[in-house]
């Protein structure tokens, strides 16, 4: 092949025989000596570049093995006077073991040239000198790609969403490399690389059980769907349904002639299993409780493997103290150290209003909030509102402001003009506002925070996505008074002189947190792998994309 030809004239290197006894999976490539320092950069600076980089890309194509990270490559050579890494037997076995552990971190052995190095280790002795120096480089690719995916995924999350700002992990791949060549520590390099989070932990933990689960699965069985089925209700339709519960566990037995009736015992391992799932703890035996009884181990599994991949987009180091805010969950969790200090249930955005996934810090907190309309509220609800009856906003406590800040009178717009989009809508404080008696704020390009509201019993149902994308927390003022426990003179009976006075009071938060709006369907919990439903409709996708 051209290209390898080019690349050992350019480097002028001698391949030195080594003997190969037998054909065992024992990385073995030949030693590979470098030419004279200034042979070598005579030939490389009269290269053109760029040429070279497209004339490789055609040619490993070609071949069947394709290079992610050609320009890395052959920066990594140039740098090292084109000497090849590999002739260690040891590193490419350390390299090869890792490769092979891939699919314990849900990715696959064959996106790292699983496949050919399998094959090209264990027939080294009849390689030829072009196909060592393919090895050689592929070796090194194999290297770049694997440690760029446990670091950072598979996937780009930016380029899957629009409402996604948590940045990437950055790693420098190629300082890393050259330290693990020379410490020979290819496996705990790369090993490192991966997310240390108790979560990620966890989610490997569960990846091996479902493995498992799925060899041992045959033909499950699938309920049907209808009408849902109520606590006492007699439906033919139960004795699937009970079935399905015994093959998952939740029950141990299926009593005796009760097979078409819902009786308590299936209501509670009903009961048991929306709850394992995060469905609405009901009973009712609705279209989503069929949907979640249906799923196999094996799209368990692959759930599993889409949040393995989600937890490698997430920072390495979420700090030492911090709020998580899991959306498909409707959790919000405070963590200090190792160790959940708080758990409060959550509502998130709708679907067509998602709760996006970033993260910042938090800078103060106001109690007894005035509420400035969003834009997307703005435009979709209060002004049409508006237009249609114009005690809509009276009503509702609204003012209104001109660009100068100028209070307007709602009777004297023009509510057909443009000129009303430019205004800021303002809901002011009192029982209506939907904010509650306090907001939690860490700015952010969003407009998105959290706080109270006085709809508290929206907090009972299970499926919690119907705010506009803040994030309304149960319990929320006892999280602000901690988030001030660490200023004297904010005393609960201070707190709640400030909240009595109904005056909006603005604090600064001293304590160094930061929340992380994050998006997990699968987790665990102890011993137990739980699940959520996929709200926002992700998780199907981001599966599609990692067996490309």
């Amino acid at each position: 092949m051209k290209i390898f030809r080019f690349f050992f004239y350019l480097s002028l290197i001698a391949i030195l025989a080594v003997s190969c006894k037998n054909n065992n999976k024992e990385p073995g490539i030949e030693t590979i000596n470098a030419p004279d320092t200034e042979e070598v950069k005579k030939l490389s600076s009269a290269t053109n570049m760029e040429e070279k980089i497209q004339q490789w890309q055609k040619e490993t194509a070609n071949s069947g093995i394709q290079l992610e990270n050609i320009r890395l490559v052959d920066s990594f050579y140039s740098q090292q006077e084109y000497q090849p890494v590999w002739s260690n037997r040891e590193l490419r076995e350390d390299l090869y073991r890792s490769i092979e552990n891939a699919p314990n971190h849900g990715l696959r052995f064959k996106d790292y040239h699983g496949d050919y190095l399998e094959m090209a280790l264990s027939n080294l002795a009849t390689l030829d000198q072009e196909e060592k120096v393919l090895l050689e480089l592929v070796l090194t690719d194999a290297f770049f790609t694997y440690g760029r995916h446990l670091n950072s995924g598979k996937l780009n999350p930016k380029k899957l969403y629009t409402i996604w700002d948590i940045d990437s992990n950055k790693t420098d791949l190629f300082q890393l490399f050259e330290k693990a060549i020379s410490e020979n520590s290819i496996s705990t390099t790369l090993e490192d690389l991966a997310p240390k989070h108790i979560v990620y932990k966890g989610l490997q933990k569960s990846l091996k059980d479902y493995r498992a689960l799925i060899e041992m699965e045959e033909n499950s069985t699938q309920a049907q769907n209808g009408e849902s089925i109520k606590p006492g209700d007699t439906s033919s339709r139960m004795a699937l349904i009970a079935l399905r519960l015994q093959e998952l566990n939740f029950i141990d037995s299926i009593p005796p002639n009760s097979t078409h009736e819902y009786n308590k015992n299936l209501q509670e391992a009903i009961r048991k299993f929306q709850e394992h799932h995060g469905i609405e703890t009901d009973a009712v035996i609705g279209r989503g409780t069929i949907s979640e009884l249906n799923k196999t181990h094996k799209e368990r599994y692959e759930q599993i493997l889409v949040n393995m991949e989600r937890w490698r987009w997430h920072p390495q180091d979420l700090g030492d103290h911090y709020i998580i805010v899991n959306i498909p969950n409707y959790r919000l969790h405070l963590v200090k150290g190792k160790d959940t200090i708080s758990s409060n249930r959550v509502m998130v955005g709708t679907e067509a209003r998602k709760t996006p996934v970033f993260s910042d810090k938090i800078e103060h907190i106001v109690y007894n909030p005035t509420w400035t309309i969003p834009p997307t509220i703005k435009k979709n609800d209060v002004i049409p509102a508006a237009k249609r009856n114009i005690s809509y906003l009276t009503s509702r406590n609204m003012s209104v402001f001109d660009g100068s800040g100028r209070k307007l009178n709602p009777s004297e717009i023009n509510w057909n003009s443009r000129e009303v989009m430019n205004y800021t809508y303002r809901q002011e404080a009192g029982p209506a506002n939907p904010l509650g008696k306090v907001k939690i704020i860490y700015p952010n390009r969003y407009s998105i925070y959290l706080h109270d509201t006085p709809s508290k019993k929206l907090f009972e149902k299970n499926s919690r996505a119907q705010s506009s994308g803040c994030v309304r927390v149960e319990g929320v003022l006892d999280l602000a008074e901690y988030l001030l426990n660490d200023q004297e003179k904010y005393t609960s009976e201070k707190i709640q002189e400030i909240l009595d006075s109904g005056r909006t009071t603005t604090i600064k938060i001293t304590k160094d947190l930061k929340v992380y709006h994050l998006y997990w369907t699968a987790w665990r919990e102890g011993d137990e792998t739980r699940f959520a439903e996929d709200i926002y409709k992700q998780d199907k996708e981001i599966m599609q994309l990692l067996m490309n």
